[in-house]
């Protein structure tokens, strides 16, 4: 809960009252005290009666606080809250080049990257849509947005390798994914979301400057996961090939679209980066009325109030 404020705000000049009864309870003790009679006796009752001490001011505490917190109540707050969505559309685009067989990601970025994408693809969710596209030197929807998330798993665990990265084709291929998406009537368009895995630069097919036009057109934010190190490499025809990952390119990508850029250079980080992106997919701020919370804090504070006076207070024997 963030962002607090009142639809109401002028019925806070009430918290002047407040703050006049707290000083008076400061106070008048003292002014009384200055102008006290002391009779014969009064030292020995003083002396047998029990100290109060700060437990003399608990009940007055917990009227105040009660009081704020009425008044806050009364001013109707809102905050900005995290609540579940109803529906979404995601689309998980998996590069499959094969840079991804790279040995840097225990066991391989391939596999470890498979290893989180079906974690975060079990843990979205029953509600959303999800799709899966896989690139290499070209990108193809493996599975149209579904909530069978069960055959996105399946798909995900038989990718195989290709040759090339094109990065353009896949976030091409997602916004058409998203486009298929039926719409129930009355709804309209759930929102969506394309989350890409890439290890490389674009290599082959249409620009990402190309695809981030369509993106941006649809109002589709891409956020883009760089996964590996800059140590990685792969064997081709008997010789070792570097790999490294380019980061930048994908951030660039994320931040044209309107969404967010990861990099993960471990399994266990590619897991956390999956994880912080369900967690952000699946909820959505909205600002919502949390007068009943402020009330019962206004109502803890009378329950003191009023404890601390049955506790407390002198009682005739």
């Amino acid at each position: 809960m963030s962002g607090l404020s009142f639809a109401s705000p002028w019925r806070l000049s009430l918290l002047a009252v407040v703050a006049a009864l707290a000083v008076a309870h400061v106070v008048l003790p003292r002014r009384r005290s200055r102008y006290a009679v002391h009779l014969p006796g009064l030292d020995l009752l003083a002396a047998v009666a029990p100290r109060l001490g700060w437990r003399r001011h608990a009940a007055a505490v917990g009227m105040l606080l009660a009081m704020t917190g009425a008044t806050a109540a009364f001013a109707e707050p809102t905050a900005q809250v995290q609540v579940p969505r109803e529906r979404a559309t995601v689309v998980v685009a998996l590069d499959v080049s094969l840079s991804m067989a790279a040995t840097d990601v225990a066991p391989d970025r391939i596999t470890a990257a498979k290893a989180a994408a079906t974690a975060f693809v079990r843990g979205l969710p029953d509600r959303f849509q999800v799709g899966l596209v896989a690139f290499s030197g070209s990108a193809a929807t493996v599975v149209p947005a579904t909530q069978e998330h069960t055959a996105v798993v399946d798909a995900i665990a038989r990718l195989g390798l290709g040759q090339g990265t094109a990065i353009g084709e896949a976030v091409l291929a997602s916004v058409d994914a998203v486009a298929a998406v039926p719409t129930a009537v009355g709804t309209g368009a759930a929102p969506a979301h394309v989350v890409l895995l890439s290890d490389g630069a674009n290599t082959q097919g249409r620009s990402v400057a190309s695809a981030v036009q369509r993106a941006q057109a649809a109002g589709l934010p891409v956020s883009t996961i760089a996964y590996g190190t800059a140590d990685g490499t792969v064997a081709v025809q008997g010789e070792l090939v570097r790999v490294p990952v380019d980061a930048p390119a994908l951030a660039d990508l994320a931040a044209q679209t309107g969404g967010r850029s990861y990099a993960a250079a471990t399994g266990d980080e590619l897991q956390d980066v999956y994880a912080s992106i369900g967690s952000s997919i699946g909820t959505t701020t909205e600002r919502r009325e949390v007068g009943s919370g402020v009330a019962a804090l206004a109502l803890a504070g009378a329950v003191v109030a009023a404890g601390s006076a049955l506790l407390w207070s002198p009682r005739s024997v």
